[in-house]
């Protein structure tokens, strides 16, 4: 058995209940319930337990958007009882306890994404689910070593003594001081966004889009991304250069047919084991990432050692430098690989012989001199160290550069030679540059070799404390690193001879690689370490850009990339994978380290760009939420480090910039069309904020110049009962005057209690802004609550836009079906609307007719564009029709402007006068004047009048019949109230205000007597109607509609749309229906007229 007790804990309101369990057999639980009243419902015990349930289920998820409690939720209040917060257990739901919130917070977890859920699952079998572990990594191991890592690459090892050879000391100085610069500004103000609350995992792309908004955001991670991929195949490139050149040339497959192919034999080899070599890190990637991580640490020693190998043998060339000899013919050096000895002759058995480098440039063994090489007669053969060490002084002759031509032959300078014309087809016993050298180009190639800042703040989830380890690790990474740069170029210019340094493939050095000749204490120590470590490199880039694309799909900013956010049930990016993997290809195929590497320098250069723009926004807005712990930054760095990045750009490849940047736009512009609905609290939204509110701030200054003035639109729509809109051509014409320029409002008024009907608010202004993208109306929408439509729409009127963005213009519908409804509302309320804007000093567009008006798809090939400019109300007339040309619709047709003429004007110079006003308005139309004559008023507009005035007079008084038959009926109740007696004529009733029903009161006998007196009075009233007399100043206005409309049926009746004076109504608002009468009388037997009452001021000017 059940039964209900009162509850009676401290907190129940009357009628709270609890049920209790009497003693009842199990088996009776099943089938009879008992039936308990519940919030006014008779239910039984499960449709109470189904109320109640879908009580708290609907609260658990409640949204921001419902602030108002509903009075179920008491049943649920022992959930969130508190003794010491019963002020507030109603509210508990949506604003919890403050414990319970510190609770969460600190029970947070921000774990990398794919990569640890990957190792969770594959290391773990489906039944059982490892508990994930809490970030434990420090500075050392979470940052300071993985920037290390990523910021040593390939080019240190290939391309730097190259670099300090052909730019100098000094300007590889400059250079690298200008990489450096840039990724420490960098990494200052990506440090202050890092640390400014919980960066989850994503790095670079979270921080840039939470900054700068989904448009930046997908642009510039979408950049990263490429820049990333191709990082990944100039690692390979480099792992195959290293494979092919230093540790087994013979496994090229490839090789040249003649002396002067040996490049293009390279680049094939090249792409035919850099595509093996994708393929396999591709698998190596897909299979397991546990591995590529577990051996991070592994390619970190490699790189370590090898860079300690360098110190070493810098160290030990002081005292004993190496023995790498290279042969020089005059001040030129030759390929040491094409003979043994370095001399013209040898002495073999006391005989003087030719050596090898004889036949080379004379084709002979006998030492004749007929068909050798001038150059090689004229100069002598020599040997030098190409390692005099650091106590050699060669540092001097490397201070400067010494920048050649694509073919240019490596020359010593200063050394003796005699100038003469070598022979072409010895080029290839030469060491020549491969490519032409600047100081842009060596800025391209060496910028990505300081890459890789980002490595610790994509890491951001797998750190005990990410806000103090980011910045911390970070900045010692590159001071670490940019130590190392400027003292390798110091050791290189010190140890190395200049035509040595020259050499990027170490032709000179028996195809050595250059800085393997400088380590201790073996070249292969470099090579392997640079070989394993650049395939490190590589892997970890095709580990991280999946996983950034995933993490840009699954934002679903941009649209097509939503595939890639798929992957394997571990999640990992697999589509990603495959996509990453085809985009390396492409750089692979390019088969060049050099030209691969200025297309990374540029990705990387437009995110570090961003990063920096990024802080400089926010610190320069002030915004609320902008609170870093890492102090040490300031918005001129970020600018500084966003216009050195810049700079870099254009000085390392001004098309690949440009190139970028079209990239970057087209991804912009795109997210910007599909309409990203995300809002992130970004910066560019605040500078939005800041800017239109400087620009409001100036508007206001004082009203717009004549020249600038153009109707900003009020629009006031009608919906029907569902909330639908009534007539959604209004739109349509709102959009063809605007053409998506300057201010739009979408204005409605829902009857109604604001509390009550919040909701119905909410969903009616969705229904317009779906209607407004479907019109394309580029504006805003503002639904009002109001009890009466009248007072909505006058709220509207007044409070509409802000500052100096206000409504100039309304455009209100026209009340069709007046004439047949019995309710005076709608005429009413348009009259009142159209005072309103009057004593506002708005202007007035009523467009009749609109359901004819054409959609934003027709066109108008012909026809005109008819304006009846009556009386002059600020040139509104004239400025609207040249508006609507504007627009695709109606750019064809014709304007004609029609001015009316008195019997005593001049029409001829009107005529003339008024061409001559068009000409100076810079406004093409034909001109006419109608003449209309003084003639005596018709029996059809005395007749059309007398019918207005009965016809007003019969509704008056079956509008009062119908209200005394309604309080007959009352009265035989006894319930009607003394207020609906006293507002029996008022504009409450005409609003339709609900009649209290529980009002009580007694009538009297004198009271009884003066109704019947009043009925009386109202019955005889009728008989009137028969001897009615029109009044005369009726007479007139409705003379002049009959005329104007005669003559403007007679000119206008086929143009496309009909402008035209709309005169302004009765002061007395007796006349409010007449008034209504004659705006019909005036539009008869148009299709398309659109009334313009202007707003008191001048819209248009003939001065420039």
């Amino acid at each position: 058995m059940w039964k209900t007790v009162p509850m009676s804990r401290d907190g129940a309101r009357p009628g709270d209940f609890m049920l209790q369990s009497v003693n009842c057999p199990r088996e009776k639980l099943g089938r009879e319930f008992p039936r308990v009243s519940f919030r006014g419902h008779l239910c039984t015990l499960p449709k109470l337990m189904e109320i109640t349930s879908s009580s708290c289920s609907s609260h658990g998820n409640h949204k921001e958007n419902s602030p108002f409690l509903n009075s179920s939720e008491a049943g649920k209040g022992g959930d969130y009882y508190d003794r010491n917060l019963a002020l507030f257990e109603e509210e508990l739901d949506i604003r919890p306890k403050v414990s319970s919130l510190l609770g969460k917070l600190v029970n947070y977890t921000n774990l990398t994404q794919g990569v640890k859920e990957h190792e969770e699952a594959e290391s773990t079998d489906g039944s059982k689910k490892k508990v994930s572990k809490s970030p434990s990594m420090g500075t050392l191991m979470g940052v300071y070593l993985p920037c290390m890592q990523n910021i040593f690459g390939v080019i240190l090892f290939l391309r730097l003594t190259w670099m300090v050879g052909m730019a100098g000391v000094l300007q590889s100085f400059l250079i690298v001081l200008l990489c450096c610069c840039c990724t420490m500004l960098t990494t200052i103000s990506m440090s202050a966004i890092a640390t400014n609350g919980v960066v989850p995992a994503g790095g670079s792309y979270f921080m840039i889009s939470r900054s700068l908004g989904p448009e930046f955001g997908g642009a510039v991670g979408l950049c990263f991304y490429l820049g990333t991929t191709f990082a990944g195949a100039m690692y390979i490139l480099g792992a195959i250069e290293i494979l092919l050149t230093y540790i087994v040339p013979q496994a090229a497959i490839f090789y040249p047919s003649g002396a002067h192919d040996a490049s293009s034999a390279m680049l094939n080899n090249m792409r035919v084991y850099g595509t093996v070599f994708l393929i396999l890190m591709a698998v190596v990637v897909f299979v397991g990432v546990k591995y590529v991580n577990k051996f991070a640490s592994l390619f970190l020693a490699c790189v370590v050692i090898s860079i300690l190998s360098i110190y070493a043998g810098a160290i030990k060339s002081i005292f004993d430098p190496p023995e790498f000899p290279i042969c020089m013919l005059g001040n030129r050096t030759l390929i040491r690989d094409q003979f043994d000895v370095c001399a013209k002759t040898i002495v073999k058995d006391n005989i003087t012989v030719a050596s090898k480098l004889w036949e080379n440039f004379c084709h002979n063994t006998n030492l004749t001199t007929e068909n050798c090489d001038e150059y090689f007669l004229l100069n002598n053969v020599s040997e030098i160290a190409g390692i005099p060490g650091a106590a050699s002084g060669i540092l001097k002759d490397n201070l400067w550069s010494n920048y050649l031509e694509k073919g240019e032959i490596l020359e010593k300078e200063h050394h003796p030679s005699v100038d003469a014309a070598g022979q072409k087809n010895n080029l290839h016993l030469y060491v020549l540059s491969d490519i032409s050298t600047s100081f842009m180009v060596l800025v391209g190639i060496f910028f990505p070799s300081v890459t890789g800042i980002m490595a610790g703040s994509n890491r951001s989830g797998d750190l005990k404390d990410a806000q103090k380890s980011i910045p911390v690790g970070t900045i010692l990474a590159i001071v670490t690193t940019s130590l190392v740069y400027f003292s390798c170029v110091l050791l290189f210019g010190a140890c190395i001879e200049g035509v040595v340094l020259r050499d990027k493939y170490g032709d000179a050095v028996n195809k050595n690689l250059v800085v393997g000749t400088l380590s201790w204490p073996s070249p292969w120590v470099i090579v392997i370490g640079s070989f394993f470590s650049t395939c490190g490199a590589g892997l970890q880039s095709l580990t991280g850009a999946p996983r950034l694309l995933q993490a840009i799909a699954k934002d679903n900013i941009i649209p097509f990339l939503w595939v890639f956010g798929h992957g394997k049930a571990n999640g990992e990016p697999t589509w990603a994978l495959l996509l990453t993997a085809l985009i390396a290809e492409l750089g692979i195929l390019i088969a060049s380290l050099d030209m691969v590497a200025p297309i990374l320098s540029m990705f990387f250069l437009m995110c570090y760009l961003f990063v920096n723009l990024a802080c400089a926004v926010q610190t320069l807005l002030r915004t609320p939420n902008w609170r870093p712990r890492f102090k040490y930054y300031h918005w001129a760095l970020s600018f500084l480090g966003m216009s050195i990045c810049l700079a870099l750009m254009f000085i390392s490849s001004w098309y690949y910039a440009l190139v970028a940047m079209l990239i970057a736009g087209m991804i912009y512009k795109y997210i910007e069309y599909q309409g990203a609905e995300k809002e992130w609290g970004d910066g560019i939204r605040g500078l939005s904020l800041s800017a239109a509110r400087y620009a409001l701030l100036r508007l206001e200054e004082g009203p717009p110049h004549t020249k600038n003035w153009r109707p900003q639109l009020l629009v006031l729509l009608k919906l029907d009962e569902d909330l639908h809109v009534k007539y959604p051509r209004l739109l349509t014409f709102a959009s063809q005057l605007k053409a998506g320029k300057g201010l739009t409002i979408i204005g409605s008024v829902i009857q109604g209690n604001f509390l009550e009907t919040y909701g119905e608010a909410q969903a009616a202004e969705q229904t317009i802004k779906n209607m407004m993208d479907i019109e394309k109306v580029k504006g805003f929408c503002q639904v009002v609550v109001a009890n009466k439509v009248r007072e909505g729409i006058a709220h509207l009127i007044q409070s509409c836009g802000l500052g100096g963005m206000k409504h100039n213009t309304v455009v209100l519908g026209w009340p069709y079906g007046w004439r047949q409804s019995e309710d005076p509302r709608s005429w009413k309320t348009f009259i009142g609307t159209v005072r309103c804007t009057t004593a506002a000093h708005l202007a007035l567009l009523v467009p009749k007719n609109v359901s004819f008006y054409p959609s934003n798809h027709e066109r108008y090939n012909e026809g005109n564009i008819d304006v009846w400019w009556i009386v002059h109300d600020g040139g509104m007339l004239m400025l609207l029709p040249f508006l609507l040309k504007q627009h695709k619709v109606w750019r064809k047709c014709k304007m004609r402007i029609f001015t009316v003429a008195q019997m005593d004007d001049n029409s001829i110079q009107m005529k003339k006068d008024l061409a001559t006003f068009l000409y100076q308005l810079r406004i093409e139309a034909e001109v006419e004047v109608v003449e209309m004559h003084n003639s005596d008023i018709s029996a059809y507009t005395y007749e059309r009048t007398l019918m207005m005035e009965q016809r007003s007079q019969m509704l008056r008084q079956m509008r009062l019949t119908k209200t005394e038959r309604e309080r007959e009926a009352q009265l035989v109740k006894d319930r009607h109230s003394i207020a609906r007696l006293e507002s029996l004529y008022s504009d409450e009733e005409d609003e339709g205000d609900p009649v209290p029903e529980n009002i009580q009161m007694t009538w009297t006998k004198e009271k009884c007597d003066a109704e019947k007196r009043n009925r009386g009075s109202a019955v005889g009233s009728f008989r009137d109607l028969i001897s009615i007399k029109p009044n005369q100043s009726n007479v007139r206005r409705m003379h002049t509609a009959v005329k104007l409309n005669e003559v403007i049926v007679n000119r206008s009746h086929d143009a496309r749309l009909v402008l035209l004076n709309m005169p302004g109504p009765p002061k007395n608002t007796d006349g409010d229906e007449n008034y209504m009468e004659f705006l019909e009388v005036l539009t008869e037997g148009l299709e398309r007229v659109l009334l313009v009452r202007g707003g008191g001021r001048e819209v248009i000017t003939i001065y420039s």
